[in-house]
């Protein structure tokens, strides 16, 4: 069982109400069992919503209460994202998931590259608040971009 971003498989749940399916991912997802979620509509936030991105750290911080995740009107929204991250980790548990397939980028699902918090576009290292959660408890989490490799 793999755990699949909602959004990349053509569910409109991006903060702008968009998707952004990925029809590779469709495809070698055929004939394996997978869920989807998206982290931040479990975690209480409205489709759509005003975009966020993590202040002063990574999901990791977000976790320990060092850094915050804010939307670009200055509301701190960690309480949600943190909430989404742990009723994503429920569905792990709950399907005994080891490996998850998250949109690269994002403040809750992004592995290698995050929003370096200034909403100017840019990119910095670092990683989502979910798949901070998901990595302390063992979860393999791969991006759209490199499953390939590593599945």
């Amino acid at each position: 069982m793999i755990l699949v971003s909602a959004c990349l498989l053509g569910l409109d749940c991006r903060y702008d109400g968009s998707n952004v399916l990925n029809r590779e991912l469709m495809d070698f997802l055929k004939g394996k069992e997978y869920t989807v979620v998206c982290p931040e509509q479990l975690g209480g936030l409205t489709t759509p919503r005003k975009p966020c991105e993590i202040v002063g750290g990574d999901g990791s911080s977000v976790l320990e209460g060092i850094s915050k995740v804010v939307d670009n009107q200055g509301r701190d929204v960690s309480k949600q994202f943190i909430k989404g991250a742990e009723e994503t980790l429920k569905i792990i548990k709950l399907y005994n998931i080891k490996t998850a397939i998250l949109k690269s980028g994002s403040p809750s699902c992004g592995s290698i590259n995050i929003h370096d918090g200034s909403f100017s576009g840019k990119l910095i290292r670092g990683k989502g608040v979910t798949t901070a959660l998901l990595e302390q408890n063992s979860i393999v989490v791969l991006t759209e971009k490199n499953y390939m490799k590593h599945i």
